[in-house]
């Protein structure tokens, strides 16, 4: 990086090693900031629930950005931001055969169990 030639000048000048200023407007794959998943919980409801994913710095900044663009209206008590690349999820495609081992544990469902006339609610 040559420290006395603007980044944009060398960015015109076709130099690979050209760097752009970071700012949300180009914030993305590649420059430096990280994606981020937002769940909010909100007034009436007892779990966080996912609502979008942003680019931020830091987690800071992410969980500043998500107060701005997820809540605007104050309809959340509480923020969670998540490193995108820290979430491990399950492919849909697998969807069978990862969850076939807990159709075998049939003692899980309540068929075998006499439920008595007294009992209104189960």
């Amino acid at each position: 990086m040559t420290p006395d030639i603007p980044p944009i000048e060398r960015a015109e000048r076709g130099n690979p090693a050209a760097e752009t200023p970071l700012s949300p407007l180009n914030a993305g794959v590649g420059s430096g900031w990280g994606l981020f998943e937002v769940f909010v919980r909100g007034k009436r409801g007892l779990n966080h629930v996912h609502v979008g994913s942003l680019h931020a710095a830091d987690a800071e900044m992410a969980l500043h950005s998500a107060r701005d663009l997820y809540t605007r209206r104050n309809e959340g008590v509480s923020i969670w931001v998540v490193p995108a690349t820290a979430i491990t999820a399950s492919s849909p495609q697998e969807k069978d055969p990862f969850f076939a081992p807990s159709g075998d544990k049939i003692y899980r469902h309540p068929t075998f169990y006499a439920i008595p006339d007294n009992v209104p609610h189960l």
